[in-house]
């Protein structure tokens, strides 16, 4: 009996179950990915890990870019317009592969002008390396969003986990034969990237059995795909270009020791945003097609207990993450530690902001979050040219941090002004503790269980 009630709690489909599972996903990643960056910046050092991370931007960076919305489209038609899967997947793959090609031709002319202050064999390598991961990487996302379109969270858990996993188990035997080189660690991210691939393709091979040599195109699947695509893709270039805007400002302005400081703290600053990912992650396949009140109570709810669970964790855990700063990174790093405080609110306050834009997004109004973003992008851009000569790394994260704080008030505003959300409300309901306290009594199963299980032996 006690096996059953774990197993149904465990492996159940629902929405907070599905959170669960994926909360524990981004927090193993995260774990995995700051070994990752500790093994990386001991092998390194500090400017050692800003050319790496330098080289390993800008395919990340461009996918973004040139991504048009398409996993979201994806994840969207295929929930309202069940039957034409295979439409839209055919659409989706092969839309993709001459833009890979295009941009990767781009990348490889104008990567020597984006990375100038950078030696040559830097700039070489991160041409091999953007040129033959961006394939990947727009492959990865169109597989992540046909794995939660088809409510398949174990393959699409299992993309995110492998990667980072990979490249740490690859690290690590660079790391034991003496091999500390970033190229050889490169060409381990791009083998890692590949083999997940391969992996997941075979994984989703059911739902990709459909005729890729057909002719002809379903026109009312592509026009639905890219229609939702092209409205979706505006938030997510500037959630992009939000996200990535600083780095590019270090590459640009600062030295590759700058940002090897600030890749690391960084990377440790989004510790915090592990639950409200995995929000962000599910909620909006779940929850896309249910009626307009279903999906605002659920992401209000959602917002208002991961911010608030997420600032009683932050407080004291800012200050140990100093702490383990220096000890694990090293005490060259302990310099960047303001911009590690700034950058840990700053992760909270973006978090809640998507959890939130989840809701205009399954609503099928993604130009509200648009507005949103062109306005803090705009403002956050403008802050980086003022405080990041004065502050160095300090001003960026400050910037970010004003940005973020401009997000989350535009959102609440847009949803009191579009959905008739009471601002107070958003923030506040005493509802969301008995909601809390029922789930807390439901793990009283597991204790009945074991006491019963207990009685069977």
């Amino acid at each position: 009996m006690a096996q059953l009630a774990i197993r149904k709690i465990l492996n159940g489909n629902g929405l907070v179950q599905t959170i669960m599972r994926t909360s524990a996903t981004n927090f193993m990643v995260m774990v995995i990915t700051t070994l990752t960056s500790i093994m990386t910046a001991r092998m390194f050092g500090v400017a050692g890990k800003g050319e790496f991370s330098a080289i390993l931007f800008w395919s990340t960076f461009l996918v973004g870019v040139v991504g048009f919305g398409l996993p979201t489209s994806l994840i969207y038609n295929m929930k309202r317009h069940a039957g034409k899967g295979a439409e839209y997947i055919r659409a989706g793959f092969l839309f993709q592969l001459p833009v890979s090609i295009i941009v990767g031709v781009i990348s490889w002319m104008y990567l020597p002008v984006w990375l100038g202050n950078y030696s040559a064999e830097v700039i070489q390598t991160a041409r091999w390396y953007t040129v033959l991961t961006l394939p990947l990487l727009l492959a990865v996302n169109l597989i992540a969003a046909l794995a939660q379109s088809s409510d398949n969270f174990k393959i699409y858990n299992g993309v995110r986990l492998f990667v980072p996993l990979f490249n740490l188990a690859g690290i690590l035997v660079l790391f034991m034969t003496g091999v500390l080189d970033i190229h050889a660690a490169s060409f381990v991210y791009l083998i890692t990237t590949l083999l997940v691939v391969i992996w997941s393709l075979y994984q989703l091979r059911g739902e990709l059995k459909i005729d890729w040599l057909k002719r002809m195109v379903d026109r009312a699947a592509a026009k639905s795909l890219f229609g939702y695509g092209s409205r979706v893709f505006g938030v997510e270039l500037l959630g992009t270009l939000y996200s990535q805007f600083d780095k590019i400002i270090i590459l640009s302005l600062l030295t590759p020791r700058d940002f090897g400081l600030y890749s690391v703290v960084y990377a440790l600053s989004r510790v915090f945003n592990t639950v409200q990912m995995a929000i962000s992650n599910v909620i909006f396949p779940k929850l896309t097609g249910l009626d307009k009140d279903k999906i605002i109570a659920t992401v209000g709810r959602a917002f208002r207990l991961s911010l608030i669970l997420m600032t009683i964790v932050v407080v004291p855990s800012i200050f140990v993450g100093r702490f383990l700063m220096g000890i694990l990174f090293g005490k060259e790093f302990l310099e960047a530690s303001t911009a590690f405080y700034l950058l840990s609110i700053e992760c909270i306050l973006g978090g809640g902001s998507w959890i939130l834009a989840a809701s205009f997004n399954a609503l099928g109004r993604p130009g509200l979050v648009l507005i949103r973003q062109v306005i803090a992008l705009a403002i956050t851009i403008g802050l980086f040219f003022v405080f990041t000569p004065l502050y160095g790394l300090n001003g960026i994260a400050l910037s970010l941090l004003i940005g973020a704080l401009v997000r989350m008030l535009i959102t609440i505003a847009a949803m009191r002004v579009a959905f008739k959300v009471r601002f107070a409300g958003m923030l506040f309901d005493k509802d969301d503790f008995r909601f809390l306290i029922g789930r807390l009594r439901e793990k009283k199963i597991i204790k009945r269980a074991g006491r019963a299980g207990g009685m069977d032996e």
